[in-house]
């Protein structure tokens, strides 16, 4: 038996923002009657950045997990739904395609969907991928419903999340996690203190009062005031894979539509997103200095607005990447404080999570064992190294050449492991998932054939099947996904009959 380790009594998250208050609801969720304290110190000097945020399921089933009466967030956070994420112009000028949730078609026999649609589209079926995929085809009628009233149809299991307001949801999480016993300090921190071992010990506010703790939380932001200004566990930069390294922000005012998806359109040095919500978009512009400055990318981004401006043009400059230790002694990072992957496949409250997930499972006591920290960490790293490969993928397969940003793009350096993977796909389709990968191989199938990128053959094992019979299948599947699909409410319809937010002035 080894030696028993002290229990952690205090937890001491500093900064609020959606990140400390997703740590806030995870730790007041477990220890909510508990004789462990945890406390969240937030500045009132510093602002959310609230332009409006994607999600990935995982949100929601972070909801669902948490307690929270689902409908309620979505009406009081303004929030709207997503099955996907449009991408337009990123193959070429006047292209688009969907990434959605959920998988696409299903196996027969135990060969592979996939494999079956390559199959069909070598006989000369033109059918498009998408069609077999019940998120896609909702996302294209912007049809929107509750997957379990579809019992028994081909929408049974889909899988949704949400566009969010930021600045809404850090309020709503805060009232949550407070009535779960969390405390709340409003003080900014004015300097770390830590003990003869490098640990931290406490922090002293603005006005001289000492807040102690045993594990520190860091959700401050790129400043990384605890692990990286006190701690400094470095950062691993990874832009010469991810060129972009700004974005500016703005929000407009609300469409007579809202899209059930995220739409992300390729830019001259970029790219933007569009995020509806119920009463206003959120919109950026995420791209590479180098190819433009400041102004003229504000310019291009208010020139391709659909709806009127609501504000200033924010910039926001960020290095792509991840903390060399993201758990480090006493002191985990979260959010930006963490590191940074652009928002092009809605991974920041995921990260988040996932980081929180991991902590759980390593759960250290007040030692913070070396050994953990280190699978902990080893762990994180391989998450962010997927998803990084992931983002990757959207850019180097492109074939535009009409920007030197996309020409740059197309001659980029690619990390190996995405390099393996491509050239494993390109044989005949073979993506081969982790255990753990958030991305599994519809999403990769989605952006390739999305990117225009096919595998030279087939397995050949699906020629044992009969086609004739796999060619009805098919179209049977298709058939059956459009008309349940047809049958559904709008999404502005869904919304306003059960999740309408109250108009704010």
């Amino acid at each position: 038996m080894g030696e028993q380790t002290t229990p952690i009594k205090r937890f001491v998250i500093v900064g609020g923002g959606t990140a400390g208050w997703i740590a806030a609801t995870t730790l007041g969720r477990i220890f909510q009657h508990s004789d462990v304290s945890i406390e969240l110190v937030e500045s009132e000097q510093v602002g959310v950045i609230g332009v409006g945020e994607a999600t990935v399921p995982l949100f929601v089933d972070f909801l669902r997990r948490s307690g929270i009466d689902e409908a309620d967030f979505i009406r009081r956070t303004q929030a709207t739904f997503k099955w996907g994420i449009e991408f337009v112009d990123w193959r070429r000028q006047g292209e688009s395609y969907l990434h959605t949730f959920g998988d696409i078609g299903r196996s027969i026999d135990g060969h592979d969907f996939y494999q079956i649609w390559l199959k069909a589209r070598a006989q000369g079926d033109p059918t498009p991928l998408l069609d077999h995929s019940p998120e896609a085809v909702l996302a294209s009628q912007n049809k929107f419903y509750l997957p379990f009233k579809a019992a028994g149809t081909p929408l049974a299991n889909v899988r949704y999340a949400l566009h969010l307001d930021a600045t809404l949801v850090s309020r709503y999480l805060s009232e949550y996690a407070q009535s779960l016993g969390v405390k709340r300090t409003v003080g900014h921190v004015q300097e770390v203190q830590k003990n003869d071992a490098g640990y931290i010990q406490s922090l002293r506010l603005e006005g001289g009062q000492r807040i102690e703790g045993e594990f520190f939380i860091d959700c401050s932001g790129f400043q990384g005031l605890l692990i990286e200004q006190s701690l400094n566990a470095g950062y691993e930069s990874w832009s010469r894979y991810l060129p972009c390294d700004r974005a500016v922000t703005v929000p407009s005012a609300k469409a007579a539509v809202t899209t059930a998806h995220t739409i992300a359109t390729a830019r001259a040095a970029g790219w933007s997103w569009r995020i509806p919500l119920q009463q206003r978009h959120g919109n950026g512009y995420v791209y590479a200095s180098k190819f433009i400055g400041d102004e003229q990318a504000a310019r291009e981004l208010l020139a391709s607005l659909d709806t009127e401006p609501l504000a200033e043009p924010r910039v926001i400059p960020f290095t792509s990447g991840i903390r060399r230790k993201v758990w480090d002694k006493n002191c985990l990072a979260l959010g930006l404080a963490q590191g940074f992957l652009e928002p092009l496949e809605s991974t920041a409250i995921h990260l988040v999570s996932k980081s929180l997930a991991h902590f759980i499972r390593f759960f250290p006591g007040t030692d913070c064992s070396e050994r953990l920290q280190r699978e902990f960490n080893r762990r994180l790293y391989q998450d962010y190294c997927e998803i990084r490969d992931f983002l990757v993928l959207h850019y180097c397969t492109t074939e535009r050449s009409d920007t030197p940003f996309w020409r740059a793009c197309q001659q980029m350096e690619m990390p190996d492991s995405l390099a393996d993977k491509l050239s494993l796909f390109r044989e005949q389709g073979n993506l081969l998932p982790g255990v753990e990968d958030f991305f599994q191989p519809s999403s990769w199938q989605m952006v390739l054939t999305g990117m225009g990128v096919m595998p030279a053959h087939y397995n050949r094992t699906v020629d044992a099947l009969d086609y004739s019979a796999l060619a009805r299948s098919l179209a049977a599947g298709k058939e059956a996904i459009g008309k349940a699909a047809a049958m559904q409410p709008s999404h502005d319809e869904f919304i306003n009959t059960y999740c309408k937010a109250e108009l704010r002035e």
